[in-house]
């Protein structure tokens, strides 16, 4: 089944077969998902097979809705798909646009929905390997280095969320407010 993503097209918001998105780099709706426990985040590494950024490392979830789906109904959808996940609660933070190359002649346009849930312990993760070969809970400064030292390990928009956008994504988490 060809997946129908919200998606731009001259002025008009309109059902776009997700790959066309990309090809033709067509402003769409996504949604991403970053998990906290503490002071740490939960981040996962790509599957080999996605068609995009195979093998990098990204925030906890990021996807993009089906047409007619509300952002919030999506992000719980797909951290149940990628990872297994359940959370108890997400948070809106905000939305982000951002326009990135990932390669293959394939350019993401997204206006973003950003949520944050908050964990009390490192919670255990059930990857499904089709989407994620591996997972991390990382220290938030030290991602953010590594970021800045290795940034070709990351994606396109991991590296905008952490190093454009962290204010406005993590504003108001007290474990985080010494760090951002």
């Amino acid at each position: 089944m060809t997946a129908l993503i919200p998606a731009w097209i001259g002025g008009d918001l309109v059902a776009v077969e997700k790959l066309d998105v990309h090809e033709r780099g067509l402003k769409h709706k996504a949604v991403s998902v970053f998990v906290l426990s503490g002071t740490k985040v939960l981040i996962q590494q790509r599957a080999m097979g996605k068609y995009h950024t195979p093998g990098l490392w990204a925030n906890t979830c990021c996807t993009h809705p089906h047409w007619g789906e509300r952002a919030e109904d999506c992000a719980v959808r797909r951290l149940q798909e990628e990872l297994g996940l359940t959370v108890p609660r997400l948070s809106y933070r905000d939305q982000v646009e951002y326009r990135a190359n990932v390669g293959g002649g394939l350019t993401e346009h997204e206006l973003v929905d950003v949520f944050v849930s908050h964990v009390a312990d490192p919670v255990t993760v059930s990857p499904n390997p089709d989407e994620v070969m591996d997972t991390a809970w990382v220290e938030m400064e030290e991602l953010r280095r590594h970021i800045l030292d290795a940034p070709a390990r990351y994606t396109p928009w991991l590296k905008i969320y952490m190093l454009e956008h962290a204010d406005q994504i993590f504003a108001g988490s007290s474990e985080l407010l010494g760090v951002y």
